[in-house]
């Protein structure tokens, strides 16, 4: 027989334990990291490395919402990001030192994200959790799903899910079904909503008027001349849907404008040319058309096209198209379809608009415009 010396020996029976009673001999975060389904299985107390995909904030046992985030104190993940079964989700405790990282109503951009939290397996909202996180890190490990094929922002494989891959009337058709789910406001809480939506970036007593470009107090809201009232980038009478709850109270294409200006544009088409408007510099008009400066030509482009898929005729509202006629009068089209496809080509989406897009989302209506995410959208749909 071969002779062990005493410390060999101590260390071969150390390891023979450890095998035979199942004792690990790597800490929780030095192992690869648990899959959301394997962590929902133990439960058993034992602190634990998962890895998943951020998908919402648990508000109750089997409710995690995914938009319009009321606290930063519990995220929900799993193993794929579009998932939408409570049964197969983490929930995960964010303790104060992790909140202002992590907590989705100071970050709603972190949907879709993968995570890392390492803390104990144990039962959080009476559901199926991690609490007590000790480590918290954006990035997985191997076992969760990858993200979808294409994804390049953080609601694709959550908010546009059911839209990648496609293009046409597929992409058209899912992009609708995504962003009639809404909030709806009155007109009368428009006011607020555009004091929120085109704030200053600069000056947060101020909102941006669309075409004139001019930083303007909040408080000058009305319909005295240089007041800013809420200007219908899809006039009103191209449907004649007015100010109702509905088309009329969409954030998504309502913005401050001076009054005047306003009254200028009237329901005027978009196109080029004209004579320059003296309050609004590096915009022109005609006898049937407006041209925007050209900061906000492809913001103009993308709020038509996104009221264009968002308005399909199915809720009482007018089927609301677009084309390359400038002569739409009260019907419910706008143009110049054409002159719109090269706008939002040319005016990529900026911070400001992106930001316009997020504070609606989160805050107001609880959608968003496709087409500032994933401006390559529009010709997919249009051509």
């Amino acid at each position: 027989m071969t002779r062990i010396g005493g410390r060999r020996l101590a260390v071969a029976l150390a390891v023979a334990v450890a095998v035979a009673t199942g004792v690990a001999t790597m800490s929780a975060s030095a192992a690869a990291p648990l899959t959301v389904a394997a962590a929902l299985s133990a439960q058993d107390g034992r602190s634990a490395t998962v890895a998943g995909y951020i998908v919402g904030q648990p508000t109750a046992t089997n409710t995690v919402i995914k938009s319009g985030f009321t606290g930063d104190t519990a995220i929900a993940i799993a193993d794929a990001a579009a998932e939408s079964s409570t049964s197969r989700m983490l929930y995960v405790q964010v303790t104060a030192a992790y909140r202002s990282a992590f907590g989705l109503q100071s970050n709603p951009g972190l949907m879709g994200r993968q995570v890392t939290v390492t803390g104990t397996l144990t039962a959080y909202f009476s559901h199926g959790g991690l609490k007590d996180p000790t480590s918290m890190s954006l990035g997985g490990g191997s076992s969760p799903s990858p993200a979808p094929t294409g994804s390049t922002g953080p609601y694709d494989p959550t908010y546009y899910a059911s839209a990648l891959g496609k293009t046409g009337p597929a992409l058209r058709t899912a992009l609708h079904n995504i962003i009639k789910v809404q909030t709806k406001i009155t007109y009368a809480q428009v006011w607020e909503g555009l004091k929120a939506t085109d704030q200053d970036p600069n000056n947060s007593a101020n909102v941006i008027l669309i075409y004139s470009g001019r930083s303007q107090s909040k408080t000058t809201n009305g319909g005295g001349v240089n007041d800013w009232n809420r200007e219908h980038v899809w006039a009103q009478s191209h449907g004649d849907f007015g100010t109702a709850t509905g088309p009329g109270t969409d954030l998504h294409h309502l913005r401050p404008e001076d009054v005047t200006v306003n009254s200028t544009r009237g329901n005027k088409d978009f196109d080029l040319g004209g004579s320059a408007v003296g309050e609004a510099p590096g915009n022109y008009t005609d006898t049937d058309s407006w041209e925007p400066r050209n900061a906000v030509k492809g913001d103009v482009a993308r709020m038509l096209m996104y009221m264009a898929i968002r308005y399909e005729g199915e809720d009482g509202w007018p089927n609301l198209e677009l084309n390359n006629s400038t002569s739409n009068g009260s019907v419910p089209y706008l143009g110049k379809l054409s002159v719109l496809l090269q706008w939002n080509q040319q005016d990529p989406p900026d911070a400001f608009e992106k930001r316009r897009n997020q504070v609606i989302y989160d805050n107001w209506q609880g959608n968003r415009n496709p087409f500032i995410d994933h401006p390559e959208w529009a010709t997919a749909i249009w051509g």
